[in-house]
């Protein structure tokens, strides 16, 4: 092995998180290092990291690069360093090893597309349940407001099952949110809603600029 494997054999992208202060929740969610982060949009899976808000993706040497601006292989060194890994030892039995992901790779393209698309609606429908709070009982609701009320539960549902969820279990919420066009027509009613406040003068609220 040469020291980029060795590293990313020995080290689990959580681990190397949390040696460098990111804080994960218990469903590996944490808040992104790499852009202004509001709601925890990073998740930290144990051989990949990948950020539904600015898309930041890759391995644990990519993560440490990022992070302190440095080369891949000063990356590779720190980690080895701070870890305590002898690039000239093989990792032991007992050392965590990097499996290969059981996904295909269209599968995992089309599981990042839905929690990208999910992650922005959830966005926007926190900002609606806040902007447009009816100001009195006697004032009509609007529908936005509404929407988000109906929604919001339904929308942290489904982002936490393509999060947490059993891999067969995800693989039913990906068929069925890709089925005849749903989450590409979701993806597309966002962009006209952001434009179409815009338009309005609203001040679209940087947390859900991403989609």
């Amino acid at each position: 092995m040469n020291l980029f494997e060795t590293v990313k054999a020995c080290v689990p992208v959580p681990d190397a998180a949390k040696r460098y202060g990111i804080r994960a929740d218990r469903h590996g969610m944490a808040l992104c290092p790499f852009h202004k982060d509001r709601h925890p949009s990073l998740k930290l899976n144990p051989v990949y990291y990948y950020c539904y808000g600015c898309g930041a993706t890759g391995d644990v040497t990519d993560f440490v690069s990022r992070l302190f601006s440095l080369r891949p292989y000063d990356a590779a060194k720190k980690l080895a360093e701070d870890f305590g890994i002898d690039p000239d030892r093989q990792p032991s039995r007992s050392t965590p090893v990097k499996h290969k992901h059981p996904l295909t790779a269209m599968f995992r393209e089309d599981e990042r597309y839905c929690q990208r698309v999910l992650c922005d609606y959830l966005h926007l429908l926190e900002d609606w349940k806040e902007r447009y709070v009816p100001k009195s009982m006697e004032e009509e609701p609007d529908e936005r407001f509404v929407e988000a009320c109906r929604m919001k539960d339904t929308v942290e549902y489904l982002a936490d099952v393509l999060t947490v969820g059993s891999l067969e279990v995800r693989i039913a919420a990906v068929k069925d949110l890709m089925a005849d066009g749903r989450i590409g027509a979701l993806e597309e009613r966002i962009r006209k809603m952001k434009n179409d406040e815009r338009g309005s003068g609203i001040n679209v609220k940087k947390g859900y600029e991403a989609g």
